[in-house]
């Protein structure tokens, strides 16, 4: 059996989600370094390893779309609207044991570490440069890493999206196995 596929079965594998079909999400209006709609903090002792992002743009009428997934050092900073981690193993009593936000009350309401080229790590970028609205062809933009970050020992995996003029509204999840990091280190 593969990795992923244990991972599930062990009950190790969750999920936080930002809109729903009848209701999505509103993103930015521009990135702001400090300001995240999703984000997943990994305590100390235990690592988070993102596995797969989807993003879904509902409407895209604002200009200069962009979307990151990023990692810092650092505990989240923020604590308003915090979400319980959804297990990927359906019935189960599986709990995460990280805290993971999400902004459903304000676009990049989730406060997260300041973006540095010489800390935060870049890990998925789709920008697109047309200042066209509702030019953004593409609506569906998916993340399944090759090589997934490992997110350990206070630090967290945060998602930005942003368009200039008006957040363009979308449906979003971030998938993530959770370890401790004696496991993996």
């Amino acid at each position: 059996m593969d990795f992923y596929t244990e991972m599930m079965l062990e009950g190790r594998a969750f999920q936080v989600r930002a809109g729903s079909l009848s209701a999505p999400a509103v993103g930015d209006i521009v990135i702001i370094d400090t300001a995240a709609e999703m984000a997943v903090e990994a305590p100390n002792g235990l690592a988070v390893i993102p596995v797969y992002c989807n993003i879904a743009i509902n409407l895209g009428a604002g200009t200069l779309h962009e979307y990151c997934i990023n990692s810092v050092d650092g505990a989240i900073t923020t604590i308003v609207d915090s979400f319980v981690p959804l297990p990927l193993v359906m019935d189960t009593n599986a709990k995460s044991s990280m805290v993971s936000r999400c902004s459903f009350d304000a676009a990049g309401g989730v406060t997260v570490g300041a973006d540095d080229v010489t800390t935060t790590r870049s890990h998925w970028h789709v920008a697109n440069p047309l200042a066209v609205a509702a030019g953004h062809g593409v609506t569906t933009h998916e993340w399944q890493p090759r090589t997934p970050p490992v997110i350990a020992n206070t630090a967290h995996v945060y998602v930005q999206i942003a368009a200039t003029g008006t957040g363009p509204s979308y449906f979003a999840n971030l998938d993530w196995i959770e370890l401790p990091w004696s496991s993996i280190n």
